[in-house]
């Protein structure tokens, strides 16, 4: 058996392993994490720029990866606590983003102003029970390549937004996204998409 594997099989070992990397009850992984361990753990492609302002709290036991001339703009935060974030090439995000994995973003993405995008949630069922007690539950949100969501949008848990969508600014988006389309509204709807034989943008 692996250390990795003695250490998911012993809640005790788990437990301590956990409050090494990261304070009792917080999110942030202590600086020495962010400082020297991280770097040998997470990629970074060519040419990234990550603003002084940004508040990357990843850990090293999920992926984290930002592919060639990649940004990440000031007042965003990175969490990978509870699923890998990827994003990819040349693809930029924003001021004050909030990205929550697990979550997938793709090449030539423009990530505006002030977008939550959460691939987790709080469970809340139990109601004799207080809702940060009863843990979490994760569901991948994926950002194909080309699209460009507007400022103020929130994306939760689950959905995908197709190659070369365009999100408009304020729209929360609950359902997958077709590629190739324009989405708005809270929750947003598809009002355009792209018709190949008309080579243009047509009402939906």
């Amino acid at each position: 058996m692996s250390f990795t594997e003695q250490i998911r099989s012993s809640p005790r070992l788990k437990k301590f392993v956990h409050w090494l990397l990261i304070p009792t009850s917080q999110a942030r992984p202590r600086l020495w994490v962010r400082i020297f361990l991280n770097r040998f753990f997470h990629q970074r492609g060519k040419n990234v720029v990550i603003r002084r302002w940004v508040r990357m709290d990843v850990l090293p036991f999920n992926h984290f990866s930002i592919g060639d001339n990649s940004m990440i703009e000031d007042f965003t935060t990175i969490n990978n606590g509870v699923g890998d974030v990827r994003i990819g090439d040349n693809s930029l995000v924003g001021l004050g983003n909030v990205i929550i994995g697990p979550i997938t973003i793709g090449n030539n993405v423009i990530l505006a102003q002030n977008i939550v995008a959460s691939g987790l949630n709080h469970n809340y069922q139990n109601v004799r029970q207080p809702i940060h007690k009863q843990g979490v539950n994760m569901a991948q949100i994926t950002i194909e390549d080309d699209c460009w969501i507007g400022a103020n949008t929130v994306i939760t848990a689950g959905v995908t937004i197709g190659k070369h969508s365009v999100i408009a600014a304020g729209s929360v988006v609950t359902k997958d996204v077709p590629p190739y389309s324009v989405a708005v509204g809270n929750p947003s709807r598809r009002i355009k998409g792209y018709d190949e034989q008309q080579d243009q943008w047509v009402r939906v």
